[in-house]
């Protein structure tokens, strides 16, 4: 019996583990993504300069927030913490598909 609550509990350790990695993964390429949709905008003339300049300094922000978020945390941030960059994100992601129209 011990041995099967051992294995549960490593299992679900690994799981959670795995579904925080994925998280940082997804925050970092939806930011990744980003830039690449900004600088498409600006090289294909559909963003002026000083629409990308508003929308890099959102992302600069948002940047330096899950920088400091993830200092405070070993590294990872929290569920609600990723959340919150999620909704940043959206609307920043919002802000550019508007400029590019």
């Amino acid at each position: 019996m011990k041995r099967l609550l051992t294995g549960i509990a490593i299992a679900a350790m690994m799981i959670a583990g795995t579904t925080s990695m994925f998280a940082e993964n997804e925050v970092n390429q939806r930011r990744e993504n980003q830039q690449q949709r900004i600088a498409n905008g600006v090289g294909n003339g559909t963003m002026n300069a000083h629409q990308a300049a508003k929308v890099e300094g959102q992302e600069a922000h948002i940047n330096k927030e899950v920088r400091t978020d993830r200092a405070a945390n070993g590294g990872k941030l929290t569920p609600a913490e990723h959340a919150q960059v999620n909704r940043q994100l959206n609307h920043t992601s919002n802000e550019i598909y508007k400029d590019k129209h």
